[in-house]
């Protein structure tokens, strides 16, 4: 009987002995586990040393800590959570459905996209910790102005685009302007045409003017007043025929003066050389107003709005800086170019603008809202998505898909990936992604 009570005495004390303290217990639950990997080759994984079957190189030792309370979140995905956003303040959203606080009318539903999907997840040893000194930014929120930078040319202003025509038919006897280019201002001769039309015309008003001056009768008076109208709306100036008048004679050749100011586009008149009325003698155009035409890339055409400001500095004139407003949109985009073409009227009363000259414009944009931001430095972009790293404990990170939108200043909005406050790398996530990759940390490496 005491040797069957000893014997039970020696199996509990051995069975207590194996059994593990808590302290063992979390110590075991912690390993490290190696094998071997090829560096241009990280999917070849070999439990000896050796050589790669697909490159010939040395197999390299990987030495991995692995822990069985850790959350393994390859290809985790973040739930499709429901999400209501004003209609046309996509940037203000809210978990419930309710009014928009900025335009009163009902939320729309939406849902987040998959862009918080966690692709990988690195957890550094003690011995890497010390070769890596990462720096974090918190996701935070910030009212965001775009710069645009444009290039445009100058172009002469169509709504200052002007003519000196005909108003009543004849032959061009002399031409006063000599080529394009030539500068006219109002008042100015033009040409002298041989008009019989015109001729009569003048003798009908001297021969009222002499009756009227004889009788003083009010008929006679209306037909000169008649006749005076009528030379004006022909082109002729009061000076003209009062001197036709003092000579007692209306000349063979009669001059024409330039009813308006600006460049000669356009000469049509030569000596010798018929004219109906209505047609032009010369196009002028006036410079002391130019368009600016500038171009604006795909991505950015729909910041563009009219009534934008717009700084520009013209290769012609370094260092001066002139201010400007968008007034015209292109309804269309160029499907060659992929860019829109938009416009800005600048005053010119210097004339040192000309058509041709190359512009360089920058337009300040501010973005509406308030969106989460990142720097530039924390994405990955690997073409097919945009990473981020994400801090989860001093040596615990998590690579994050996310949306982008519009950069400024070196942040990106974030649309969808990340929350605020969340600590992203922007100085160290390169390494972070190399051992990734070659650990065979990412999941569905053909899509990176």
């Amino acid at each position: 009987m005491n040797k069957l009570i000893y014997c039970l005495f020696l199996i509990l004390f051995l069975g207590c002995s194996k059994s593990e303290t808590p302290m063992e217990s979390k110590a075991s639950s912690s390993k490290v586990s190696s094998y071997y990997t090829c560096s241009m080759h990280p999917s070849v994984k070999e439990s000896k040393p050796g050589k790669c079957p697909i490159c010939h190189m040395n197999l390299t030792k990987v030495e991995v800590e692995e822990s069985s309370h850790e959350n393994h979140l390859h290809s985790e995905e973040a739930p499709k959570a429901v999400v209501w956003q004003c209609k046309d303040h996509p940037e203000v959203k809210s978990e419930v459905e309710e009014e928009c606080p900025i335009d009163g009318t009902m939320m729309v539903r939406v849902h987040n996209s998959n862009a918080s999907a966690v692709v990988a997840s690195v957890k550094l040893r003690k011995a890497q910790l010390g070769h890596f000194k990462p720096s974090y930014f918190p996701v935070t929120s910030m009212l965001m102005t775009k710069k645009v930078r444009l290039l445009g040319s100058v172009l002469q202003s169509e709504e200052k685009e002007s003519s000196i025509p005909a108003r009543i038919g004849g032959r061009v006897e002399k031409v006063y302007v000599k080529s394009t280019g030539s500068f006219v201002k109002e008042g100015d001769p033009v040409v002298d045409i041989y008009s019989p039309k015109l001729i009569t015309a003048g003798e009908e008003y001297l021969l009222a003017r002499d009756s009227s001056k004889n009788s003083k009768s009010r008929e006679f008076k209306e037909m000169v007043s008649q006749t005076e109208e009528r030379l004006k709306l022909w082109g002729i100036r009061s000076e003209q025929y009062e001197s036709w008048y003092k000579q007692k004679k209306v000349p063979k050749k009669i001059t024409i003066f330039s009813n308006t100011t600006g460049i000669v586009r356009k000469r049509n008149a030569s000596v010798g050389s018929y004219f109906k009325e209505g047609q032009n003698f010369f196009d002028l155009s006036d410079l002391s107003d130019v368009w600016v035409e500038m171009d604006v890339y795909e991505r950015e055409a729909t910041l563009v709005e009219i009534g934008q400001k717009v700084e520009l500095e013209f290769t012609s004139l370094p260092g001066e800086f002139v201010t400007g407003v968008i007034d015209f949109i292109n309804p269309v985009l160029d499907s060659k170019s992929r860019t829109l073409k938009v416009r800005a009227t600048i005053k010119n009363s210097s004339g040192k603008l000309k058509p041709g000259m190359i512009a360089n414009a920058v337009l300040k944009i501010d973005l509406r809202g308030s969106p989460l931001v990142v720097p530039r430095s924390a994405i990955i972009d690997t073409g097919k998505r945009k990473v981020v790293w994400v801090k989860v404990s001093d040596k615990e990170f998590r690579a994050k898909t996310i949306s982008s939108g519009f950069e400024s200043d070196g942040y990106v909005e974030i649309k969808d990936g990340l929350k605020e406050g969340e600590e992203v790398v922007i100085e160290g996530n390169f390494l972070l992604d190399a051992q990734a990759q070659l650990f065979g940390g990412y999941e569905e490496m053909s899509d990176l």
